[in-house]
């Protein structure tokens, strides 16, 4: 990111530091649910969470100003120095509560009921900071919040994750991942970014998302999410994929992002980055969350073939990672490039990609490729009891071209009609 922002993130008030000291070392493995429930594409039970996937799920239901589920989230209090940001960040639901229409609303107000000192005196503002430290870790799968952010100038919502070993290492050896943020002087741009040992603050390593035809992303919910796999983060809006960044982009320096991350929400109201507001910010603001899910798939090394027609495999075309590659049938091999992993979001990864219909097409004899996951219906499949693999959008199947169980026979989708090319074998 070229913004002139300076280092982001270290809240800087006794209240604060005590709060943050607290959350780091309640830290531990990553909290796991109950059971998933549903099945998979093979049909078979779910499995429990922990043992292959972690689902962290909180779609904010609940009475009007309820405060947020305290087994999920933790509120942080404070100022924040370190950014030179105007807000005081305070506790229980005065900032942060539910609207009993199952959204989460973080609201940032121009007042100072409490008398809260900030940094250069007297608080003018107040707002929130939820965070999941000691309650909820990933490591790798999907991150993901559909939320409408407030405009104005000054605002600066953002939703991101810090290294679990913050308390330990530090910022930014700790690592840090912005899934989003937005700066209110650029209504119709939300930002990506990775900050690391090297590369933080206004050095970080990132890009920008623009609405097309000037739309805001003040008018309507969108969804952000990152996908993140082992050496490999790709941002996305509404599904549109906007980067990918792997180790090869931080010349040299050191990837900190293959271990667990907490979740952090927050509103922050002025800073070096968004500048300060004025006379024409409307308040209060407010960041509305309809929901965070977190989708941890199996580990990478894990999964299983796909077997069809002629007892062959769904493979990746000379086990290439490139997005756009052929998927087809082939002898079965073990490798890689034929060990399927079923993710909880309905996906099929290999190699750390997930298997896609070509252009998000529908038609009979679309083509199927294997792409970078990016949360859109075109990589989303559903299995029956008659062995259909199909993809809910098409409402086709799987299907082997030509009815052909030879060595690189292209995949495609069609319509279903239980023949022995559209039959497969899921395995984990």
């Amino acid at each position: 990111m070229t913004s002139s922002r300076a280092r982001r993130r270290t809240l800087s008030s006794a209240l604060s530091a005590l709060a943050l000291a607290l959350a780091v070392a309640a830290l531990g493995p990553a909290a796991s649910a109950g059971p998933t429930g549903g099945t998979t594409l093979a049909g078979e039970a779910a499995p429990a969470a922990g043992a292959a996937a972690v689902t962290f799920s909180d779609d904010f239901d609940g009475p009007a100003g309820a405060a947020v589920d305290g087994s999920k989230w933790q509120i942080e209090t404070g100022d924040n120095v370190s950014n030179h940001e105007r807000q005081y960040y305070t506790a229980g639901n005065r900032n942060a509560a539910l609207d009993g229409q199952g959204h989460l609303v973080i609201t940032a107000r121009k007042e100072n009921p409490g008398n809260y000192q900030c940094w250069y005196g007297r608080c003018e503002y107040t707002s929130a900071r939820l965070n999941t430290a000691g309650k909820f870790t990933a490591q790798y799968g999907r991150v993901e919040a559909r939320m409408k952010v407030p405009r104005g100038q000054g605002m600066w919502p953002a939703f991101w994750m810090l290294g679990h070993d913050l308390g330990q290492v530090g910022w930014p050896n700790s690592g840090e991942i912005d899934v989003m943020e937005n700066v209110g002087f650029e209504p119709s741009t939300v930002h990506g970014t990775l900050h690391g040992p090297g590369y933080s603050g206004s050095g970080g390593i990132g890009a920008g998302y623009t609405l097309p035809g000037g739309q805001a992303f003040a008018d309507a919910f969108h969804t952000f999410a990152v996908d993140w796999s082992p050496g490999r983060i790709t941002w996305s809006v509404d599904g549109n994929v906007y980067q990918t960044r792997t180790p090869a982009d931080l010349g040299g320096r050191t990837w900190v992002f293959d271990k667990p991350f907490f979740l952090i929400l927050n509103l922050a109201v002025g800073g070096y980055w968004p500048g300060d507001p004025d006379g024409s910010t409307p308040f209060p603001g407010q960041l509305v969350v309809d929901h965070v899910r977190v989708t941890t798939s199996d580990a990478p090394t894990g999964g299983g073939p796909i077997t069809g027609i002629g007892g062959k495999c769904v493979d990746v075309a000379a086990a290439n990672t490139a997005n756009g590659t052929p998927v087809q049938l082939y002898d079965c091999n073990g490798t890689a490039a034929q060990r399927w992993t079923v993710g909880t979001d309905g996906t099929l990864r290999a190699l750390g990609k997930c298997l896609d219909v070509t252009s998000a097409g529908t038609a009979d004899g679309t083509p199927l490729q294997l792409w970078d996951c990016n949360g859109t219906e075109a990589q989303r499949w559903v299995a029956n009891d008659a062995r259909d693999v199909v993809n809910p959008r098409a409402n086709k199947c799987m299907d082997a071209t030509g009815n052909s169980s030879a060595n690189g026979t292209r995949l495609q989708i069609w319509t279903c009609g239980g023949t022995a090319n559209q039959k497969w074998t899921v395995t984990r």
